[in-house]
């Protein structure tokens, strides 16, 4: 047992690691009054970000990924014509980790049209793509400099589901290694579907495993998806229905289970066309799961039971703004913040790690229709 000076030493430490300063990078959709992907500094100790400076001009870099080591950055160019072929684009860039300047290395194709999801493998050798516009998905080889390879792999998701403005074919919107980065798992709106694949990362090769897919509710519509610290549970963000959809999850052959559905609103609150889930988070405690609300212009928060996986809604936080697309926990796991695309604004949370409950700090800033976000350690 630590005696009470080490254990105060402990604690002492463990803060100080997740209270120095940070980079934060915005992707945005360009056009009106963004350029591309912005950089900000943030202070862990107080919640505070520096005003917002172009990092990178490029054409609708919507999402965002850094490399484990931390010295390189992906974005997605969210279009449907790159290079004179009729693909997304995918970029990378070298960081500074001392200014957080970025270098552009290279861009390659995504695959398909419409990219709007970007993962790097745990081990640093590939990035996984989802396309939303052709439905289909893609793993690009990372060089030991960086750069990106051509396509090593790309599948083609078929099918539709019920809702005919929204699912009359696939729209890959989500993809991400398994916890042990022996799979990709990948959410497809337009199938109500998350596909398992094998992945090769090393050769960033992906197979079909389409005996383990899963299936949602019909016209749910897979967004995004969390995986708990254990490794046990994954979350599914239903856009279109607003719910989470709860599995357990056996690691060794990736198979789904779902166990739970709940809703991300607040009670007595009618749903319509516009409104719909963003995005989801597990804080790093793994005691609380976060997901947004577009319409209602919230952060609902979601306890999770430590035995079962199972959640319950907490709390709906207001996000000061119009349209969270977006949001992200910091590293410390005490502070939250959100990107409201449609009013320019990325507003701080202070965040309690004990009851998971969100309260405004009073710090926000302007960056022009910010849609992701990501820290990266200042070195």
């Amino acid at each position: 047992m630590k005696s009470p000076a080490l254990a105060l030493l402990s604690a002492f430490c463990a803060f100080t690691a997740g209270a120095g300063e940070q980079f934060v990078y915005f992707g945005t959709y360009t056009g009106g009054k963004s350029q591309g992907i912005y950089v900000s500094r943030f202070d862990a100790a107080t919640g505070k970000l520096s005003e917002p400076e172009l990092a990178a001009e490029t054409k609708n870099p919507s999402f965002l990924a850094v490399h484990p080591e931390g010295k390189f950055l992906y974005a997605v160019g969210e279009v449907d014509s790159t290079q004179g072929q009729r693909a997304g684009a995918v970029n990378a860039y070298a960081i500074a980790t001392k200014t957080g300047k970025l270098t552009a290395l290279n861009q390659q194709t995504s695959g398909g049209t419409g990219p709007c999801h970007l993962a790097v493998d745990a081990s640093g050798k590939c990035v996984l793509i989802a396309n939303y516009g052709s439905g289909s998905v893609a793993a690009l080889p990372i060089l030991a400099d960086g750069h990106l390879g051509t396509a090593a792999s790309v599948i083609q998701h078929t099918g539709a589901s019920i809702n005919p403005k929204r699912q009359a074919g696939p729209h890959a919107h989500f993809i991400t290694p398994s916890p042990d980065n022996r799979f990709a798992l990948a959410c497809d709106l337009g199938l109500d579907k998350v596909l398992v694949y094998q992945l090769d990362a090393a050769n960033a090769r992906l197979t079909t495993n389409a005996p383990l897919d899963a299936t949602v509710t019909p016209g749910a519509g897979p967004r995004h998806l969390a995986f708990h610290p254990n490794g046990r549970f994954a979350y599914v963000l239903n856009e279109m229905a607003l719910t989470i959809t709860v599995f357990d999850f056996a690691a060794s052959t990736a198979s789904l289970s779902e166990k739970q559905n709940i809703t991300t609103i607040p009670t007595g609150y009618v749903i319509t066309e516009k409104d719909s889930g963003a995005e989801i988070a597990i804080h790093p405690n793994g005691k609380f799961i976060y997901a947004s609300n577009r319409g209602p212009n919230d952060i609902a928060v979601l306890a999770v039971d430590a035995q079962t996986g199972k959640l319950t809604l907490v709390q709906n936080e207001p996000t000061q703004g119009q349209t969270p697309r977006h949001f992200t926990i910091d590293p410390s796991g005490r502070w939250l913040l959100a990107e409201n695309q449609n009013s320019d604004s990325v507003v701080v949370f202070a965040l309690d790690p004990q009851t998971g409950r969100l309260k405004p700090n009073g710090q926000s800033i302007t960056v022009h229709s910010p849609v992701c976000a990501v820290f990266v350690e200042m070195k």
